[in-house]
């Protein structure tokens, strides 16, 4: 299996309850600024990233979520979650950005290793 030069960057982590999903999305956005190949994974507790309607301000944390909308401008494209997690937590795929690619654990999982560089959050 050939394997793409690009980063791939696993998010697993609930929103707010950590800053790993802010910290996922700054190498994300610093990446895509410098032209860099870059996909993003979603699963576990890191699917409530992309569920819409989200305020982290009830938590007095700041919003990183509305900077999602700027993937298009940094050419991040390709956007996977796991579905099998989606299932386990009972969430309807209503995501407040497009453009996201649900996928078989199996095929997330062929999606994954497609990449050379791997990052998780």
């Amino acid at each position: 299996m050939s394997r793409d030069s690009g980063l791939a960057i696993i998010n697993s982590k609930a929103p707010f309850s950590s800053d790993f999903g802010k910290d996922a999305l700054d190498v994300a956005l610093i990446f895509g600024s410098f032209e860099q190949k870059v996909s993003l994974f979603f699963q576990g507790d890191g699917v409530y990233q992309l569920i819409a309607k989200q305020d982290g301000a009830l938590v007095s944390i700041k919003d990183y979520l509305k900077t999602f909308s700027a993937f298009e401008f940094y050419d991040i494209e390709d956007i996977y979650v796991c579905q099998q997690s989606l299932v386990n937590r009972q969430l309807d795929e209503s995501f407040h950005i497009d453009n996201v690619n649900v996928l078989a654990s199996a095929e997330f999982a062929l999606a994954l290793n497609r990449h050379q560089h791997v990052l998780r959050f």
